[in-house]
């Protein structure tokens, strides 16, 4: 298991995490070991994705730079927005969607790495987009204060929705059939046969990160310490558990045979792996 992540020294950086028994009790411990550094960038990191083989980059240098992690070597870098790249997104191994400042959403060949589609999206800044699970759909937001779907198959637009503020983040529950809206503290939840709010969920403080759990559960981190699961269909917090020491800035959740994992980032400078139970929350590792 690798665990990447890029940070404001322009550094992206990886740590290979090790399943390993125990002595005593028989429970496996997880051991991080540090794996590789890549100065990837000439300004801070703003984006990563990866898919089976390759991490993607972004900064606000303007570029995307491509790391193979099987020969742990630059594989190259893509030139093509003007502005910060502001979000990242593979689909499969086949294809990677960038979003920048200059508004233009960006369809890659992830094997040959040309630019097959460039899309003027947003009169402003694109600031997230989120690709449906049948991969024939996406999701964008920008600060012209637009919800955009586009038709991935044709290259085009679908529906624009205007929305009162500008959004900081949108994302595709697992099965596809619902999806998020978060503007500052709120989460809008919209469900995809009517494309309209069915409710809306209120963090106590401005939210920089979710992650769906399941179809119905949803983990939420923000400008605080904690971390809170909420329930999208009766929209009430399920739990908060202190996660960090300073304000959360990033949560992803990914499941293995024996449990579900969830992996937070904090400014204070820890990155964190989390065990979850039906009825606790618990610590595997943290570093």
């Amino acid at each position: 298991m690798e665990l990447v992540a890029g940070c404001y020294e322009q550094v992206l950086f990886g740590f290979a995490v090790h399943l390993e028994p125990e002595a005593c009790g028989g429970h496996k411990k997880w051991t991080p070991v540090a794996d590789f550094t890549h100065h990837a960038h000439t300004a801070s990191l703003s984006a990563v994705a990866v898919n089976s083989r390759f991490v993607v980059t972004g900064s606000k240098d303007e570029t995307i730079h491509i790391y193979d992690m099987k020969k742990k070597i630059e594989h190259g870098a893509l030139v093509h927005h003007n502005g910060t790249i502001t979000c990242l997104k593979f689909f499969g191994n086949r294809h990677l969607i960038s979003g920048g400042e200059d508004g233009l959403i960006c369809v890659w060949d992830a094997k040959k790495w040309e630019c097959l589609k460039s899309i003027k999206a947003h009169k402003g800044h694109v600031t997230f987009l989120s690709i449906h699970p049948s991969g024939k759909l996406a999701l964008s937001v920008g600060t012209d204060k637009t919800l955009r779907t586009w038709n991935l198959v044709e290259g085009r637009s679908a529906f624009i929705k205007n929305i009162k503020q500008s959004a900081q983040i949108v994302e595709w529950s697992p099965r596809g059939d619902k999806y998020i809206v978060v503007i500052l503290n709120k989460i809008d939840i919209y469900q995809i046969d009517t494309a309209s709010v069915s409710g809306t969920i209120t963090n106590e403080k401005r939210i920089s990160s979710v992650t769906f759990l399941s179809e119905s559960v949803l983990a939420v981190a923000g400008d605080e310490e904690v971390v809170r699961f909420f329930d999208c269909d009766s929209l009430v917090c399920l739990c908060e558990f202190k996660a960090h020491e300073n304000r959360v800035k990033d949560v992803f959740s990914f499941e293995i045979p024996e449990h579900h994992v969830i992996v937070t980032a904090s400014s204070d400078g820890f990155i964190k792996m989390w065990k979850l139970k039906q009825d606790k929350v618990g610590v595997l590792a943290q570093y």
